[in-house]
């Protein structure tokens, strides 16, 4: 009589020397609902546009489950170590929210690229960023198209550019109401 545990071995191939396509379509089965838990486990950070630390995460998960997949590793360990990449990542982002200092080692920081309609060019450098990138920021972002209207861009730690508009000065109209009558000033906000 065979085991369970024997029959699971049959079906995803452990013991096989080569895998067959019934074999292989199982265990990407097996591996996409895992890697959904690891995921699911780790939260949703590495999905949206994240840093560096996120982006990472994602390749070397992928990379490391899909040998689970082909054969290439042996499954169940292949599975524990994408495991251990999720926790780790959780690890990290824990101690990230608890020392500033780790958050940058792993996350890096945000950069000031311009403020008050100046752009700070040594940072543009560091960043590795062209005039031309930032306004097309300024213009997605803040829908303005003249730098003078912003009053700060950042490079965020995700790679994105914020930026935050200028307050709008106060727009003042004047009036002549008629010969020798006084000037009638209107200020708009």
């Amino acid at each position: 009589m065979e085991t369970i545990g024997d029959l699971i071995g049959r079906i995803i191939g452990l013991d096989a020397e080569e895998l067959n396509v019934g074999q292989m379509a199982v265990r990407a089965i097996v591996v996409y609902i895992s890697a959904l838990l690891m995921v699911r486990l780790g939260e949703k950070r590495f999905f949206g546009r994240n840093t560096a630390f996120d982006f990472i995460l994602g390749i070397i998960l992928g990379s490391v489950v899909s040998r689970a997949i082909n054969g290439s590793a042996a499954f169940f360990p292949a599975l524990a170590a994408g495991l251990t990449l999720v926790l780790l990542h959780w690890l990290f982002s824990v101690l990230s929210f608890h020392s500033d200092w780790f958050g940058t080692f792993v996350k890096g920081s945000d950069r000031l690229l311009a403020e008050n309609g100046a752009i700070l060019w040594d940072a543009m450098r560091r960043g590795h960023l062209s005039e031309k990138d930032l306004m097309s920021s300024v213009r997605t972002q803040a829908n303005v198209d003249d730098l003078e209207k912003v009053k700060a861009a950042r490079l965020e730690r995700s790679g994105d550019i914020s930026v935050i508009k200028a307050d709008a000065s106060p727009k003042v109209l004047e009036v002549d109401v008629a010969d020798g009558v006084q000037t009638v000033r209107i200020q708009i906000e």
